[in-house]
């Protein structure tokens, strides 16, 4: 294969951003007028990028986020494999101390490695992988797609740059990421490099 240029955004602000909601692959929430200005922000720093092909979850507040480079006319797909991952029975729920210590003693294990535990009867990292992998599988196989952009979610921002470097996932964390964030990668010979780390310094903040 070529080299590819991978560009991988987290979708913009939503309001369960804002409220601090839990938001996962259940809530399938809009970009709020701050997450709008973020992807008009990134859509003027990037518009110049040829992108041969977008790809979106299918949560509508990632393709929200790219709406304005599909309005270009370049092709686009959604995959299910994209998603964020499900978060179970805290989705949609607002901060509560006793969730919220379940959610980090549960990503405690994570980093520990065990990574078949799942926040409120969600999905597990390893199930997440595991479908990311099969769309990533979907995106890499064209290799007529020289400059791809992926829209995702925040936590499976994370876990898919985490595997994609090659790194155990229980170390996803070392991932940085906000809203409207970027990971600029080039796939050369086999193997994933970061270009830009997280990178925001197209947004207004």
């Amino acid at each position: 294969m070529k080299t590819k240029n991978i560009y991988i955004i987290r979708h913009g602000q939503t309001d369960y951003n804002l409220e601090n909601k839990v938001q996962g692959r259940g809530i399938d929430s809009s970009i709020n007028a701050t997450g709008r200005q973020q992807a008009n922000e990134f859509y003027q720093a990037f518009k110049h990028v040829p992108f041969d092909k977008i790809y979106t979850s299918d949560l509508k507040r990632t393709k929200e986020s790219v709406q304005q480079f599909i309005d270009l006319g370049i092709p686009y797909e959604s995959h299910g494999g994209l998603d964020e991952i499900s978060w179970g029975k805290h989705e949609g729920q607002p901060y509560d101390p006793v969730m919220h210590k379940i959610y980090l003693d549960t990503i405690a294990g994570w980093a520990q490695g065990n990574l078949e535990l799942a926040v409120g009867e969600g999905e597990t990292p390893l199930e997440v992988m595991k479908r990311q992998k099969e769309a990533m599988k979907h995106i890499m196989n064209n290799e007529s797609e020289q400059n791809v952009l992926i829209a995702t979610h925040g936590r499976a921002m994370r876990m898919l740059v985490c595997w994609l470097l090659n790194y155990p996932l229980q170390k996803m964390d070392v991932f940085e990421h906000a809203n409207l964030c970027l990971y600029q990668m080039q796939y050369v010979k086999g193997q994933y490099k970061v270009v830009q780390h997280a990178s925001t310094k197209y947004l207004n903040l």
